[in-house]
């Protein structure tokens, strides 16, 4: 397993604790199963989607939740009567699942649908306008300087 050194980074950065310690638990094994798996996919500029593939449950089954910065989807699954199946091989899981991903300073959740055993949830990062990059202007010292004469009295 590869293990990355970011303290000199820390040295020239300001600011960027967070990212870095987000950087370093990369690396890190996942406590959490793999289950359900996912893809994340930018569909424009400041749009992003979570796909999970959670075949067999439907709406009702699914909860999404955000709060702070972390997004949590869960599935569980309605008890189902089996008393008349004869279910030789279960291949399609159906078991209760928590997904948690952490989401970016101003990313909002835009919404989600269900699909085709997919569920896509829509994200967008909203930037407010005083967070935005702005051009400051340069003002030109001026190389004369007035010089303020007074009469002198003489007494």
């Amino acid at each position: 397993m590869r293990h990355y050194d970011l303290s000199p980074l820390y040295r020239s950065t300001v600011g960027f604790d967070r990212l870095f310690s987000m950087l370093d638990q990369v690396g890190a094994p996942d406590a959490g199963s793999t289950y359900p798996p996912y893809n994340i996919e930018r569909t424009a500029e400041n749009d992003y989607r979570i796909t999970m593939a959670v075949a067999g449950f439907a709406n009702d089954d699914l909860s999404i939740e955000v709060r702070e910065n972390t997004l949590t989807v869960k599935g569980e699954k309605l008890a189902e009567s089996e008393e008349n199946k004869d279910i030789l091989y279960r291949g399609i899981a159906s078991r209760a699942f928590e997904r948690r991903f952490q989401l970016a300073d101003h990313v909002v959740v835009n919404g989600a649908s269900l699909e085709n055993g997919l569920l896509h949830v829509e994200l967008k990062r909203e930037i407010p306008e005083a967070k935005k990059p702005r051009q400051i202007e340069i003002q030109a010292s001026s190389a004369k300087q007035k010089q303020i004469e007074a009469e002198v009295e003489t007494a």
